[in-house]
This record gives C-alpha cells, structure tokens and sequence, in this order.
C-alpha cells in the first residue's frame, strides 16, 4: 500500500481541516496517511523519504506561509524527494499566497512530480471545502498509481 505524508502549519486550525480532508481522499483511493504538523515532525523521528507521497500546507498570514512552514522547507533540502508524488494546500483570508510558493518549491528545489496546482481554499466547510479537499486527494493519489 502506497505511503503519504502530510504535514502542515496552520494558525487557525482550517488548514489542519483541509489537510485532514485531503487525508480522506487519499485513504478512498487506498493510500496509508500519515498526517502531523510542522511542530510534531521533529519530535516524530519521521523521515520523508520513506514515503511515496509528500503534501504540505500553510496557511497565508499577511501575504505569507506561516514561518514553522517556511523552516520546514528549509529542513526537507536535506532529503531526497525527487519523484515522489506531491501536492499543496492552505486556508487564506484575503490573498493565499502560502500554497502556490511551497507546490513552486516542492517542483522546482525538490524535483517531485506535482499534481496540477496547489489547492487554496478559505474554510474547508465553505463552497464546495469538502469535495474539493477530498478531491486533491484522490487526484495526488492518481499520481501513485502512474509511477507504478
């Protein structure tokens, strides 16, 4: 059974709810998740590479991704992730711009194989949250199954 791992930093707990949703999508298509934020990584003893799969999301605080995020980043250089499947996501207020420079990164500093843009959402429970979480999901999960 295929592995993901995702982690996040959020400040209001909606980027934990969207996470955990696209957890559920990723399970439907029968993908094991592990699922921790950016505090509890360290403590964790996890390492990414055991993975096959790696999503990550922050919130936008101020026209940025929340600083633990951006730390965390930093710390992923020193594995090798290239060519694991990969996605993005994040709650934002106003502009949400957190999403689409940590799926930039995880493409061009890491190497991974993206699904097709970050998923930015407001709340997971406003306008379709739920559906569209799940989805991104089941689409990263999609891209488990093409590397097979």
């Amino acid at each position: 059974m295929p592995k993901a791992l995702i982690v996040y930093a959020t400040r209001t707990n909606q980027t934990k709810s969207i996470g955990e949703l696209v957890a559920e999508g990723l399970r439907m298509a029968g993908v094991d998740v592990q699922m921790m934020s950016v505090q509890e990584f360290d403590k964790a003893g996890v390492n990414p590479e055991d993975f096959d799969a790696l999503v990550l999301g922050s919130a936008t605080y101020h026209g940025e991704m929340m600083q633990p995020m951006k730390t965390y980043l930093f710390k992923l250089e020193q594995y090798n992730l290239e060519g694991k499947a990969g996605g993005a996501f994040g709650a934002f207020g106003w502009s949400g711009e957190a999403p689409g420079r940590i799926f930039d990164t995880m493409k061009n500093i890491y190497k991974m194989k993206m699904v097709g843009g970050p998923l930015m959402l407001k709340s997971a429970a406003l306008g379709g949250g739920v559906q569209m979480a799940q989805g991104y999901g089941k689409e990263i999960a999609g891209l488990l199954d093409s590397a097979a």
